[in-house]
Formats: structure tokens, C-alpha cells, sequence
């Protein structure tokens, strides 16, 4: 039977879904294990970056420390010459 191009075979647009076939299931496994075998890999990338961050972020730590250090210096020197004339 058929109005306006639709048969009564065709599931509704709403309702209750209907089951997939087991090809279907075994198909959306498989993708669904890909996909959370990438979500693993990105986290553990992501674990990567952080730590390099991390470690870039001490050594522009200890180079600022430095820099203050040398700065101090710098300062103390020009005081002494100052002094000195």
C-alpha cells in the first residue's frame, strides 16, 4: 500500500526503534573499540605534551631566576661606578 510515496513498510520517523541487524552490531563494536583506542592514544599524547610543558616551564623558571640574578648584578655594578666618579 502507498500514499503520496510512502509505503507502510517504512518504519516512522518516531516510535520505537527498531533492533539492528547483527551485522550492524558488530560493525558499531568495532567502531566504537577504534574510537576509544584514539581517545587512549590522545590521552596519553596529551600526558606527553604536559610533561614537556611542564619541563619547559622549569627551565624558563630557572633561566628568569637567573636573569634576575645577572640583573642584580648589573645594578650593584653600576652603583659601584657611580660611586667611584
Amino acid at each position: 500500500m502507498s500514499f503520496s510515496g510512502f509505503t507502510i513498510d517504512e518504519p516512522p520517523a518516531w516510535g520505537p526503534v527498531s533492533t539492528p541487524a547483527p551485522g550492524d552490531l558488530v560493525r558499531d563494536a568495532i567502531l566504537k573499540e577504534k574510537i576509544l583506542k584514539d581517545i587512549a592514544a590522545s590521552q596519553e599524547d596529551l600526558r606527553t605534551l604536559m610533561a614537556r610543558v611542564q619541563d619547559v616551564q622549569k627551565e624558563v623558571d630557572k633561566l628568569t631566576a637567573g636573569n634576575e640574578t645577572l640583573q642584580m648584578y648589573i645594578d650593584n655594578l653600576t652603583v659601584q661606578m657611580a660611586k667611584r666618579r
